[in-house]
């Protein structure tokens, strides 16, 4: 088995993003007179989509209702972002080294697309890879595997052959269940959240500390052990 891909998450992954969304959730909780325990909100919703947090967030309203507080709550994340977001360190040289190597690069988010839209405009990440996929698609968010193996599929690879990268427990267990190698990013949760899942080839600070060469040796031991 070779590694022909590498699929990413978007934000936390990509793009420096997290701290943006922290906040534009400390100021939805505070325009509501909600209690906020930023590390607690944030690991128990890391990789979630808008709809299920909300849910659970403030419970008893309409769809309807959720989706006008998801787009407020987008609304201020991208107020914050316009000017702030950067690149997660080390994605560039990444980039060009996979393709250097021939492999095909997907990105697989659970983002908006108007937040996808700010990232695109803003680094051209869009023009960098051969597919993007989403929620937008019809698809459902992470963990169900769904987004990587459409992308998988639309880049024409099969799943195995693909190393996902991700910065969210949820996003690794979507790789997990699709049949995915992954590499986890502390970008946004300690080391500790990832140990326990079998999938995970490395975990690392940002794209500086990757070897790709390396990498693709490591993915091809594991998958040949497990063989």
């Amino acid at each position: 088995m070779t590694i022909a891909a590498f699929l990413f998450d978007l934000d936390g992954t990509l793009i420096d993003s997290m701290p943006h969304h922290i906040e534009a959730w400390r100021l939805f909780h505070e325009k509501r007179g909600l209690p906020y325990d930023e590390m607690g909100f944030f690991v128990a919703t890391a990789g979630r989509a808008n709809a299920e947090i909300l849910r659970t967030l403030v419970p008893g309203h309409s769809a309807d209702d959720y989706l006008a507080m998801a787009d407020e709550k987008e609304a201020l994340y991208r107020e914050i972002a316009m000017h702030d977001l950067e690149l997660i360190a080390g994605y560039e040289a990444l980039r060009a080294a996979a393709r250097e190597r021939g492999l095909k690069l997907a990105i697989c988010t659970a983002s908006t697309p108007e937040n996808m839209q700010l990232a695109f405009g803003r680094f051209g990440l869009d023009a960098q890879v051969d597919t993007v996929v989403s929620p937008a698609d019809g698809l459902p968010a992470k963990p169900a595997p769904d987004i990587f193996l459409e992308a998988a599929r639309r880049i024409g690879v099969k799943p195995e052959e693909c190393i996902v990268f991700e910065d969210a427990p949820l996003g690794v267990e979507g790789a997990r269940r699709g049949g995915m190698q992954a590499v986890a990013l502390t970008t946004s949760l300690p080391e500790s959240e990832f140990r326990s899942f079998d999938n995970v080839l490395a975990i690392v600070q940002d794209f500086n500390a990757i070897d790709v060469d390396a990498l693709l040796r490591d993915a091809h031991k594991k998958e040949t052990s497990h063989a």
